[in-house]
């Protein structure tokens, strides 16, 4: 019964240094949360085999589970400073969540799918710094807001005007992955500016769109 765990804590290790560091990860908050989350325990128990492939691992109906790259560079680029505010957007089953709370964010995780919401309610169970809550994702949660820091767990076309107001003015940022040709796409800061939001580009990587935050396709004549 023990030797899943002793595999799995050993596999946290080899991630970490075999594929989060070698890719421009240094934040020693980031790293250490990393060795430590039981990131088998945020996926099916069928997927767990994956949890720390240089992948991103399929959840069901159009959602995947970040590559553990992608989710620790962007922790990294959100900068987090103890007890700020945070709201992820599109939680999943509460990994990127329980990341940021384990750098010092208060978290509000925001999700609308049950199958995930039933696998976020287990794993972050007894997280007293995250707030798992129910609803429509291109709205945010605005029953809390302003927010330090904004997570758009997945990638978007562009990101919704109810979301960018949510981000506290003016030292807030949002951090999301804007989609590309194929499955491309870049991670995006941005940061509270006299016209809004002003986006800047971090780095490249591959994400799936969040199926609840793509833009209707438009008349094709």
């Amino acid at each position: 019964m023990d030797r899943p765990s002793l595999d799995f804590a050993a596999a946290r290790i080899l991630m970490v240094d075999g594929q989060i560091r070698p890719n421009k990860v240094y934040d020693s908050r980031v790293l250490d949360a990393l060795r430590h989350l039981p990131r088998e325990q945020f996926m099916p128990e069928a997927q767990a085999a994956l949890a720390y492939a240089d992948v991103p691992v399929p959840l069901g109906n159009g959602r995947v589970l970040l590559a553990p790259m992608v989710i620790a560079r962007l922790a990294q680029a959100a900068a987090v400073r103890t007890g700020e505010r945070a709201l992820v957007v599109g939680a999943g089953p509460g990994y990127g969540a329980a990341l940021l709370a384990a750098c010092g964010a208060h978290v509000t995780a925001l999700e609308d799918d049950p199958a995930l919401l039933a696998l976020a309610r287990r794993a972050l169970s007894g997280n007293a710094l995250v707030k798992l809550v129910d609803g429509p994702l291109p709205q945010g949660w605005p029953a809390t807001a302003p927010y330090d820091l904004v997570l758009i767990e997945g990638a978007v076309d562009e990101v919704p005007a109810a979301i960018a107001a949510q981000v506290r003015t003016p030292t807030g940022r949002l951090l999301a992955i804007r989609s590309g040709a194929g499955r491309t796409g870049q991670a995006i800061l941005g940061e509270p500016s006299v016209g809004g939001l002003s986006y800047q580009a971090l780095f490249d990587c591959t994400a799936s769109l969040l199926p609840a935050l793509q833009r209707e396709p438009g008349f094709v004549f």
